[in-house]
């Protein structure tokens, strides 16, 4: 019986130094930032566009003329994060944009 508990102890002692689960960050679509948005002005065509964002994760096939871009960061327990950007063009020209980041100069997205 006491090998048995000493076993038992042991095998618990041991399970303490285990190393802890590696938790992978996952990173998904077009990385967006401040930078990015600051550098759009209306009037740019779709291959400027492209130079400064990339080209869009997601391409709508009814309307060639919005580019929706998303972002998802996610780090298991600890953060989640969204971003979302859509960009609106007339023709091959830069319209307007809307997302959750907003030129640090309200001026450029008019």
């Amino acid at each position: 019986m006491q090998r048995i508990l000493l076993l038992i102890l042991l095998t618990t002692l041991a399970s303490c130094s285990l190393p802890k689960v590696h938790k992978v960050i996952v990173q998904q679509g077009n990385i967006i930032n401040q930078e990015m948005i600051d550098q759009l002005k209306p009037g740019m065509t779709k291959s400027q566009v492209a130079y400064v964002m990339g080209e869009p994760i997601l391409k709508n096939t009814f309307d060639e003329n919005r580019w929706d871009y998303m972002y998802t960061l996610e780090v298991p327990g600890v953060l989640r994060s969204n971003m979302r950007m859509s960009l609106f063009f007339d023709g091959e020209i830069l319209g307007y944009f809307t997302g959750d980041l907003a030129p640090s100069d309200p001026a450029s997205a008019n």
